[in-house]
């Protein structure tokens, strides 16, 4: 079942035809970074999936919320009801960004990290989750009970193992699974996953960490419980995430923070607030993070997804087709070459460990990429066929590739470049 196309048909349908966008320009294009000999040049950043970098627009909606800042919720002056005011809107922008239901909470959190093990506070007594071995730790550690299944061998086999492993579950059941792979790129089949969990009494929550800032996601159309991801891979790096989803359980769970906000009132008990966005967003809260969060889907979606994801698809096949002619390096894949994937590419070069390239890359050609195991460790060494490696193992690691906003073709040509260079020495 395909869920993704190359260009989603959703995004094309919204757009007016003919209609040139603009894209947004990110803060850092014009870095210049020192590399062997002292010489400066124009740094390539190929590690959007890490972090990416700063929207221009996003910067100014900061900046253009800080003369005013104060507290949220609690204030009478001026400033105080004109923040609390920008605060709640960027509530009601993020719900609109990932197409929620008009009754999901949305829920600021630090992080996909922070947000999915607030969701592990909340799920209902004896709950059984059941995660891939190929999520990133966010997803695979956080929970009290689960079910850990092997990586398959193509997306039916996801379905499938989800499904078997779902039946024989009774009592409350989670099926957790990534929208777009971290270490691959590779999008998984998450409509057809969310069928399978509902048909069986269970919920599924989604990591879009890696898919929001670079596909459309419709949180309603796909029939999905929770969706959680990251600012800071959204362009907005002031240090905000989000947890969207159904508000029963988030309400009758433990209030995340105890503290001043969550409560109604405290005598001789503690009368904890219903509503779950009050209810987990104990003290004061990230309010430039979702400020700038709110501000990053805006200009998302003003620029509109076919020219996004337009761009992004000449450059990555770029980089793939220039990888995949150089000797000696091997890109990483679940699913095969032509499954379709957001803009990362992780691989190997025969010779060197995943540390010596990214060194050799920031060093000698001012690249930026990640090497490692991407905080997937199960996964990498699944793709690399090792069953040992720590995380300071660096022969169980790879380098890691990864384009958004702000990328270009010269970016891709010298990273290709660079790679044959090593591989020729």
């Amino acid at each position: 079942m395909t869920i993704f196309n190359s260009v989603p048909a959703q995004a094309v349908a919204d757009e007016p035809a003919g209609l040139a966008r603009s894209i947004p320009a990110v803060l850092g294009a014009d870095l210049e970074v020192p590399v062997k000999g002292g010489k400066l040049v124009s740094y390539a950043n190929l590690d959007y999936a890490a972090s990416a970098p700063c929207l221009v627009p996003v910067s100014e909606a900061v900046t253009a919320a800080l003369p005013a800042y104060s507290s949220v919720h609690r204030g009478a002056g001026y400033a105080s009801q004109l923040t609390t005011a920008r605060y709640e809107q960027a509530r009601h922008t993020v719900r609109a960004f990932v197409g929620a239901r008009p009754d999901d909470a949305v829920i600021f959190t630090r992080n996909t990290t922070d947000a999915t093990n607030l969701l592990a506070g909340c799920l209902p007594e004896d709950t059984t989750v059941v995660v891939f071995d190929t999520e990133h730790h966010a997803s695979l550690l956080p929970w009290a009970q689960s079910v850990r299944l092997a990586p398959p061998a193509f997306p039916g086999a996801a379905v499938r193992a989800a499904d078997e492993a779902l039946a024989a579950i009774d009592g409350p059941k989670l099926l957790v699974v990534t929208a777009a792979s971290n270490v691959t790129g590779e999008l998984w089949p998450i409509a057809a996953l969310a069928h399978i969990a509902h048909r069986h009494g269970a919920r599924i929550l989604v990591d879009a960490a890696q898919l929001v800032p670079h596909r459309r996601l419709n949180l309603t159309a796909l029939d999905l419980d929770y969706v959680a991801f990251s600012g800071h891979k959204l362009y907005a790096p002031f240090g905000a995430g989000v947890l969207v989803g159904r508000r029963d359980w988030l309400s009758d769970g433990e209030p995340y923070l105890k503290g001043g906000g969550a409560v109604k009132a405290v005598d001789e008990t503690t009368e904890w607030h219903d509503d779950p966005e009050p209810r987990h967003e104990a003290g004061t809260p990230n309010v430039l993070g979702a400020i700038a969060l709110a501000a990053a889907c805006d200009a998302l979606t003003a620029t509109g997804w076919t020219e996004l994801v337009l761009e992004e698809e000449r450059l990555i096949s770029r980089l793939r087709a220039g990888l995949a002619s150089t000797p000696g390096v091997r890109e990483l894949s679940l699913w095969g070459p032509d499954h379709p994937r957001v803009g990362i590419v992780s691989f190997t070069v025969e010779g060197y460990s995943a540390r010596e390239v990214a060194e050799a890359l920031s060093g000698d050609y001012g690249i930026g990429v990640r090497d490692g195991k991407f905080c997937a460790h199960p996964f990498v060494r699944h793709l690399l066929g090792t069953s040992d490696g720590g995380c300071e193992d660096g022969t169980a690691s790879a380098v890691r590739a990864s384009i958004g906003i702000g990328t270009t073709q010269e970016h891709v040509d010298r990273l290709v470049e660079a790679v044959r260079d090593l591989t020729r020495r």
